[in-house]
């Protein structure tokens, strides 16, 4: 029986995103459409979610302006598509700190945050390093950060050190060190919240943008093809091989289950509505019980 349903929701998107930063090596070989999402996780009395986007303003504005982000909604309008108001959060998990990700706490008042303790840290040494290194800040909203720091003096950040098993029922957190960022993370559903689950969602952050990443050419069944990194990593390219890998294994070589919120091609494989902002919501799957929101 599936505790947790879980949605996509987009919030923004660039229409065109140049390949090579999201598939390795894929250099003058056009673009993509680049969906900004995060994820929300209901069931088993809670509300959670992967990331919160950014706040479209300030120094987060200048950077999504920078990439051409466009059609930008808040959380309030964006969770109201699935029946819910930022406030009913109660857990979030950061799966890491660029500002599409991290760059709207403020909008969940009764949230609690979960960050891998050697993101946050290294984000910090990182700001202090001289200005001819800032180049490891790419991605980075120097101002969420300092936020982050409040959420922790507010006792509202808890800050983790490598995996941790049941963060909520069924739900895990495994790090993913010197990836894609220094301390990114990712989540993983164990729907009938069993230990041997045959039920496993894995939401996987930053660590995959295409199905490409997956080895994944559309079936959605086991690897196909190479893996091939995503395209930014201020961590190692073989890392994020290896996180794949544990992202693959751990659905049993289900890639369809392995949800990459940044690709666009997810329309076509999870049921989806488009609202009136021109924004998806996908349907990953249903708490027993729940009706569809997108039917």
């Amino acid at each position: 029986m599936s505790q947790y349903s879980i949605w996509v929701l987009e919030y923004s998107y660039v229409r065109k995103f140049h390949r090579s930063a999201v598939v390795y090596g894929t250099h003058n070989q056009g673009h993509v459409k680049l969906p900004y999402c995060y994820t929300v996780i209901k069931g088993n009395g809670h509300v959670a979610m992967v990331d919160v986007g950014y706040n479209d303003k300030d120094h987060g504005k200048v950077m999504a302006d920078t990439l051409g982000v466009e059609a930008w909604q808040s959380p309030r309008t964006v969770l109201a598509e699935i029946g819910l108001k930022p406030e009913d959060v109660d857990s979030i998990f950061i799966s890491h700190a660029h500002f599409d990700h991290f760059g709207n706490v403020e909008a969940f008042p009764k949230a609690t945050f979960y960050i891998q303790e050697r993101e946050i840290a290294k984000w910090v040494w990182a700001m202090a390093l001289p200005e001819r290194m800032r180049w490891v800040l790419q991605g980075i909203d120097v101002g969420d950060i300092m936020r982050g720091v409040e959420l922790a003096r507010d006792r509202r950040l808890a800050c983790v050190d490598g995996d941790v098993h049941n963060v909520l029922p069924g739900i895990d957190l495994h790090a993913a060190p010197d990836t894609h960022t220094y301390g990114s993370m990712w989540v993983k559903v164990r729907n009938d919240g069993r230990e041997d689950s045959q039920d496993v969602w894995v939401l996987a952050g930053d660590l995959v943008y295409q199905l490409e990443n997956l080895g994944d050419s559309g079936a959605g069944g086991a690897p196909d093809g190479q893996y091939i990194p995503i395209g930014l990593a201020t961590g190692s390219q073989t890392n994020l091989i290896m996180a794949v890998d544990q992202m693959v294994r751990a659905v049993g070589n289900e890639t369809r289950r392995v949800i990459p919120i940044h690709e666009e091609r997810l329309a076509g494989r999870f049921p989806h509505r488009i609202s009136r902002h021109g924004l998806r919501i996908s349907e990953v799957c249903l708490a027993e019980g729940q009706a569809s929101l997108v039917r």
